[in-house]
């Protein structure tokens, strides 16, 4: 019974996590540029440990981020895990402040063993988010009647639906691969109005970009072994670059419902790509209680191409160190039994303002992962703190506390009964 319980709360939270996907998840003025801001990749454990993923080795959790991590999972598991988040960002540009609440979809994805050398998964996850509004005053000190605002405005992102396989090669030795639909929508509008000047007409620009295509993710694991309660695992991913398949349409109008507008719809020819990354991690593991892991990604934002643009964007990098605590695995106590995690990162995001980079960031995070009585299933609960900082007094800066909570869905399913 007990079984059929976990069940249906996994159906609902799919359904909640469907319905939080669809909702702007950012405010952030950053996401104008490119495809916006990148979602982690990274189940909550990675989330709670600063990012860190690629030599992680957990046959409890689901590690999306790394493909060859699918053959950890041990043969009569089925592992259902989702997760959820809550954030409250506050802006700033050195003048003015605001603050934003939002609920972001983060992953759910589900885990199980096809044969002994052979793990699979399959899921889905997010890409990348847009969800921006600002505005703009244009002052004309020798004409008052030329002076304008603008306001921009944009929401969308990029999704990802994969099914992955990972082969264990040799003992020590795993490799695995991900490919994924890429789909996606992002608008992107502009509306141009002259407060001083009645007799001057609004104008709104909207760009329309709609994406489906593929992306595939490669990754391998070597885990070397010494005494009874020491294993080290080296982690390394790569995904190849290449063009978005993408339909760019671009709306125009003069005036308003008020005084009559004039449309205007014309489809455009646009470039678009993904590109080349590269990722590795190191992940040391002590009597099966202690983990301590460090990752660094790649990503050559710089090389690709964004609305006939080769120049739009610059190179992604981003480092990440974290640590997993578990006091007893054959403690009788609760707390024996929760995961303690902690962890931190550096990043440079791929954001290209005026020629230069935009922004740098960096995070902390800290959270449980709690067991759930008389289950094998687990509740993880992080708390994050992110700061992204402008490479200009002018550019905002962005203060992020954020709470995920995730479910990890842990059963036993695969086994025979014994019917006395």
């Amino acid at each position: 019974m007990t079984r059929y319980k976990q069940t249906l709360l996994a159906l609902v939270l799919s359904l909640f996590c469907g319905e939080v996907m669809a909702q702007n998840n950012t405010n952030s003025p950053y996401t104008r540029y490119g495809y916006g801001h990148l979602a982690d990749q990274g189940s909550s454990n990675s989330k709670a440990m600063g990012g860190v993923a690629y030599g992680l080795r957990d046959g409890t959790q689901v590690n999306f981020a790394n493909p060859a991590s699918y053959t950890a999972v041990d043969s009569l598991t089925f592992i259902f895990d989702g997760a959820v988040s809550l954030q409250n960002t506050n802006f700033s540009d050195g003048t003015l402040k605001q603050n934003a609440k939002n609920s972001s979809f983060d992953y759910i994805t589900m885990q199980f063993r096809l044969a002994r050398w052979c793990g699979m998964s399959l899921g889905l996850i997010p890409f990348s988010n847009v969800g921006y509004s600002m505005g703009e005053y244009r002052e004309d000190t020798e004409n008052s009647s030329n002076s304008s605002s603008v306001i921009y405005s944009g929401e969308g992102g990029l999704h990802q639906a994969y099914v992955g396989l990972g082969f264990k090669i040799f003992k020590n030795l795993s490799v695995g691969a991900n490919i994924s639909y890429l789909w996606g929508d992002i608008a992107r509008t502009s509306y141009l109005t002259f407060p001083s000047d009645a007799n001057k007409f609004p104008y709104q620009k909207t760009l329309d970009a709609v994406w489906k295509s593929y992306k595939l993710d490669f990754g391998v694991q070597y885990t070397q072994t010494w005494g009874k309660k020491n294993a080290l695992t080296f982690g390394a991913v790569f995904s190849p670059k290449h063009d978005l398949g993408g339909k760019t349409s671009i709306s125009e109008a003069v005036g308003n419902s008020t005084t009559g507008a004039t449309y205007t719809s014309r489809d455009s020819v646009a470039t678009y790509g993904i590109p080349l990354s590269i990722g590795a991690g190191l992940a040391y593991v002590y009597d099966k209680r202690l983990t301590v892991g460090a990752d660094f990604l790649l990503q050559e934002w710089n090389k690709v191409s964004y609305m006939n643009n080769a120049d739009a964007f610059c190179s992604r990098m981003r480092i990440g160190i974290g640590a997993e605590y578990i006091p007893n695995l054959i403690g009788r106590s609760y707390f024996a039994h929760v995961k303690y995690r902690l962890g931190a990162y550096y990043s440079l995001p791929y954001y290209k303002i005026e020629g230069e980079r935009a922004a740098k960031e960096f995070g902390v995070s800290a959270g449980f992962g709690l067991p759930i009585p008389r289950t094998r299933s687990v509740l993880s609960v992080t708390a994050q703190y992110a700061k992204t900082h402008g490479s200009k007094v002018t550019f905002v800066d962005e203060n992020t506390l954020r709470l995920v909570v995730g479910v990890t869905f842990n059963e036993r399913w695969f086994f025979k009964r014994k019917v006395d």
